[in-house]
């Protein structure tokens, strides 16, 4: 039975589209097809045809072959040519939806088949896919033969157009791929190429057309142009590829599309059906791979990758037969092995490790092994050991030995720094291969160990965890280096634990890497570091009197590079005594912090007296004189300061140089707060004022504008009295004492008095007449007048007062 068919003629090409009329039908197809099928029959010569052609002229034309899916999922092949008239006739062969191609044959192999007319017959004809479909293979050009000599001819461009004709077979929003030739016979072998590849139900469907003169207008997944009708290879509604242009830059990354761009290089396309038969998703590069190298063909590494996870996935799939041809096509020399393909390979071993016999697994364990060794991928395992098994696994393990033994123990060896993952991977290697290494182990595991404290991240590698597993030697020496250099790296330690749970299993106490584990939970939970460093203290399992390196190793991972307060270094120093400080070297982070606390802090002469008392020894000159003074000002703010304050803090602050400006700011406070106090000494006073410490008589100053001096001005009488004596007094002392007493007379005193009530007033003047006498009470009322000055009188009395 034949398919409907449709004759498509225009007579002249003067007359324009509109001239071109359907000339014969198959009364079957209904009209909206029609419709929609002539502008898919239509053709336009190239630019510069004559109107009348001669028979050879018109042999050289384009063919317009193609196949289109119409609307309503049906489908239309055709085959468009010019006549010599100047007009074209196009034959097409309607397949209602739902119909097959006749045979199962694929619509391109109908390229030149015979039943293709050239004009409108007088009586009906078979068409051309029934005339077809007996027939074995495609035919006309597309003949195997031809095929692979035309693949040859293009294999610059064959992997990126296969690929793009992937893409667009699963993407159908993906732009079309125009293929420029000059022969539309070529656009059919470029399809007929690869539909042999493409899944069935891919090929099948996959529209093409051999020439159009509009690649913008058309709707099939492949376009046939000549070159000079070819679109900018920028536009980015074609994928374009152009045999008469400059060949692709770079690799095509698809291994599917390079595995079958090789097999049609290697003119076996028998190879694609036996590929179709094996398990696997459409598109998979991982079956035409491994057919491939069945058979010989050489493929890149990617390739090779593909096929040893597809198997690596379904070791069942394969015969021991095919299994042996794939791991001696992977273990053959090769100089482009990657990274990616040794991984793959690794995950095949493992799966056929236990199936097959070691004559299979064992040169593809051995390949594995010295790629390790010398390929330099890091992350690439080495195999079980059972791969060597049998003896034909014990003979490729003795020549391992025998070709990489020395070069283990030399890259092993002292003096070469190696990374984590290449130590882990060598230790791991020189196991497997029993090479002994016994005398460079110690010196390893000390490299290791500090390669790990120096960058944490690298210790995150999984191999490290295996390695422990694997060797219980290695696990108790490296664990144990570890918590050796925890103490003076805690911070390089944590961070390690935080990215590897490392197995704290045995009889090792190990209580410096335990204290690392426990320190992130103990922050997070808490705020208070004292208590935190309780929490860290407690998971060492034993106490700093006992192993006070346990002490520095907390308090390292509790303050890290932070200094200590006063108040939490106190806490330290009681609970642990100096003894043990001292044999840990923390004292030093109590001595920071005794020289860090700012004014005001009420721990820090007293942390800094007993600091002096529990490290006598250890305090250099200048760190003790900076915590005498602090001790010094502990001493004055308890009445227990000897004679000479003065004097004592201006011989301390030599001694102490460079001081610590918070130190000397606390000494300095604490002397101008005694000062200021109305039961100070007067000869401390006297002492004071005639020192010309610029430092020393600012701080006076500024304590003198402290709340608590203005709170007392504003409640005691007899203060406000001795201030003002005290404070007008001494105007030879120098200009520093000028300048401040001068200042507080104005600054301090005058807004003080001014804002007390008239009885608070009256009680002023009572006390300055008790100070001194009634001239002083005339100054202190002509300071008090509103005016601006004193006036002759008023300067009079208060030099009188002065010199009194």
């Amino acid at each position: 039975m034949s398919l409907p068919q449709l004759h498509y003629t225009s007579a002249a090409a003067g007359d324009g589209e509109s001239a071109a009329r359907y000339t014969a039908v198959t009364p079957a197809i209904p009209g909206p097809v029609r419709a929609e099928a002539a502008p898919l029959l239509a053709y336009e010569a190239p630019a510069g045809t004559p109107e009348r052609l001669t028979d050879a002229r018109l042999r050289a034309l384009p063919v317009a072959f193609g196949f289109a899916a119409l609307s309503d999922g049906s489908h239309l092949l055709s085959r468009s040519v010019a006549t010599a008239s100047g007009g074209f006739h196009a034959h097409g062969v309607h397949l209602p939806a739902g119909t097959p191609v006749p045979g199962r044959v694929l619509p391109v192999a109908a390229w030149g088949a015979t039943g293709w007319l050239s004009a409108t017959p007088d009586r009906a004809h078979a068409d051309p896919l029934t005339l077809l479909s007996g027939a074995q293979g495609p035919s006309h050009g597309l003949t195997r033969e031809g095929l692979g000599d035309f693949a040859v001819s293009r294999s610059p461009w064959l992997a990126a157009v296969l690929s793009d004709l992937r893409r667009v077979s699963e993407d159908p929003s993906a732009p079309p791929v125009v293929l420029v030739e000059r022969q539309s016979a070529d656009v059919a072998r470029w399809v007929a190429l690869a539909t042999a590849v493409l899944p069935r139900e891919h090929a099948e469907r996959l529209t093409f057309t051999t020439y159009t003169r509009q690649p913008g207008h058309t709707t099939h997944q492949v376009i046939g142009v000549l070159p000079e009708d070819a679109p900018d290879a920028r536009d980015p509604r074609f994928r374009v590829h152009a045999a008469s242009g400059p060949r692709p830059a770079g690799p095509v990354e698809d291994a599917w599309a390079g595995t079958a761009a090789r097999i049609w290089r290697s003119r076996a396309p028998e190879l694609f059906q036996e590929a179709a038969e094996l398990p696997g998703e459409p598109f998979a590069a991982g079956p035409l791979a491994v057919t491939a190298l069945g058979a010989g063909i050489a493929l890149g590494s990617d390739e090779r990758a593909a096929a040893a996870d597809w198997a690596a996935v379904r070791p069942y799939a394969l015969d021991e037969k095919r299994t042996r041809q794939l791991t001696d096509a992977l273990t053959a020399p090769a100089d482009d092995r990657t990274a990616g393909e040794c991984a793959a390979a690794l995950r095949l071993l493992t799966a056929l490790d236990g199936r097959c016999p070691a004559s299979v697994t064992a040169p593809l364990a051995a390949l594995l092994v010295t790629e390790a060794v010398r390929g330099g991928d890091v992350g690439l395992e080495p195999p079980a050991r059972s791969a060597f098994d049998e003896p034909a696994g014990e003979r490729a393990l003795a020549s391992l030995v025998d070709e990489l033994g020395d070069d283990l123990l030399a890259e092993l060896g002292p003096g070469v720094d190696r990374g984590v993952a290449r130590t882990v991977q060598l230790l791991r290697i020189v196991r497997l291969l029993g090479v002994d290494c016994g005398e460079l182990l110690p010196d390893v595991v000390r490299r290791l160990a500090r390669a790990l404290l120096d960058d944490p991240e690298a210790g995150a590698c999984p191999a490290l965890l295996d390695l422990l597993d694997e060797q219980f030697d290695v696990r108790t020496a490296l664990l144990g280096e570890l918590d050796r250099l925890a103490p003076d790296d805690p911070a390089s330690a944590e961070r390690l634990l935080v990215r590897v749970t490392l197995p704290f299993t045995g009889t090792q106490a190990l209580p410096h890497l335990r204290m690392c584990a426990e320190a992130p939970g103990a922050k997070a939970r808490g705020t208070d570091r004292v208590g935190i460093l309780h929490t860290v203290l407690r998971a060492a399992g034993m106490s700093p009197f006992a192993e006070p390196l346990v002490l520095r190793t907390a308090v390292g991972l509790v303050w890290g590079e932070d200094t200590p307060t006063a108040g939490e270094a106190r806490s330290l120093l009681t609970e642990t005594t100096s003894d043990a400080h001292r044999t840990a070297g923390t004292w030093a982070h109590l001595v920071d912090a005794a020289l860090a606390a700012p004014l005001g802090d009420e721990d820090a002469p007293e942390l800094a007296h007993d600091l002096l008392r529990g490290f006598p020894q250890e305090i250099t000159a200048r760190v003790r004189a900076c915590l005498m003074l602090l001790d010094f000002a502990r001493d004055l703010r308890a009445g227990a300061a000897e004679p000479g304050w003065a004097d004592r803090a201006r011989e301390l602050r030599a001694r102490a140089e460079p001081v610590e400006p918070l130190v000397l700011e606390q000494a300095y406070a604490a002397l101008a707060e005694r000062l200021l106090a109305p039961d100070r000494p007067d000869a401390e006073l006297y002492a004071f004022v005639h020192s010309g410490d610029e430092d020393l008589i600012a701080a006076y100053g500024r304590a003198a504008r402290h709340d608590e001096v203005r709170t007392l001005l504003m409640a005691d009488p007899s203060y406000v009295a001795d201030c003002f004596t005290v404070w007008n007094a001494h105007p030879h002392a120098g200009a520093a004492w000028t300048r401040t007493r001068t200042a507080l007379l104005d600054e301090v005193l005058r807004p003080a008095v001014r804002a007390l009530a008239a009885d608070g007033l009256t009680a002023v003047e009572q006390a300055v007449e008790r100070e001194g006498n009634s001239r002083t009470l005339d100054a202190f009322r002509a300071w008090n007048r509103p005016s601006r000055s004193l006036g002759r009188l008023g300067k009079r009395i208060a030099g009188r007062v002065r010199r009194g």
